[in-house]
């Protein structure tokens, strides 16, 4: 699918830097969510930089997923990812 997640970097500061099918490169802030139910289990460094990507989508071990639509509505557009 076009939303789909190709590349995933974790960052530091709680962001992700993803490239998406579409072409779009972008950072992701994760921050808001963390004080949300099962995302505060993010708040974990160690396991925040676990995330990977299942069926194009954003996830982590214990099942948490970021939507395809919250990752489009909230990702700021860059061309690379920071060196970090």
């Amino acid at each position: 699918m076009y939303w789909d997640v190709k590349t995933v970097k974790p960052l530091s500061d709680y962001r992700l830097y993803v490239e998406i099918a579409d072409g779009r490169k972008g950072i992701f802030d994760v921050k808001p969510y963390l004080d949300h139910g099962v995302f505060r289990e993010l708040r974990n460094l160690d396991y925040f930089n676990q995330v990977n990507i299942v069926f194009g989508a954003l996830t982590w071990p214990h099942q948490q997923d970021i939507a395809p639509e919250t990752l489009l509505a909230g990702i700021v557009p860059a061309d690379y990812a920071p060196d970090e």
